[in-house]
């Protein structure tokens, strides 16, 4: 192995930059235009994929690996699938930060109680369509929503 790779961490950053890119070319080819279904469908995606593949879903997203940061060219991988992630509620007219951020923690939250309770079962996976309606309604209700930094309740 070690004619191929330098250390441990270079083999972990090529598992790293290949799940990134696993990510990447999986993604739907087509997700719908209508906010809660298109949040259905990358969620869907998103929590499916890391639960395909446990030990995948703690490399890429848990940060397990005492040490392990990945390089620049690995992470840029993550990055742009999180902007095409971003680009995309932004087309909706949602381009917070805290939108993309709640997303993530919802399908990461749900795919870390499956690999977590149940792996290879469906406990928690099946609480992602409920758990995209109620991300958006959150979204989507103006006044209604908690307090952030930086906005006073009303």
């Amino acid at each position: 192995m070690y004619s191929y790779f330098e250390s441990k961490n270079a083999i972990y950053d090529a598992m790293f930059a290949q799940g990134c890119q696993q990510l990447l070319d999986e993604r739907p080819a087509h997700i719908p235009s209508d906010l809660l279904d298109g949040v259905r469908v990358i969620m869907r995606y998103f929590v499916s994929f890391c639960v395909a593949a446990p030990v995948r879903y703690q490399l890429l997203f848990q940060r397990t690996i005492p040490g392990f940061v990945p390089s620049a060219e690995a992470f840029a991988i993550s990055q742009n699938a999180m902007r095409l992630t971003r680009d995309w509620f932004a087309e909706h007219g949602l381009d917070r930060p805290e939108v993309v951020d709640l997303f993530t923690a919802v399908g990461s939250g749900i795919a870390a109680q499956q690999n977590s309770n149940e792996p290879g079962g469906d406990r928690w996976t099946r609480l992602v369509d409920d758990a995209a309606v109620m991300f958006v309604r959150h979204i989507t209700a103006g006044d209604d929503q908690p307090a952030r930094p930086g906005r006073k309740s009303t």
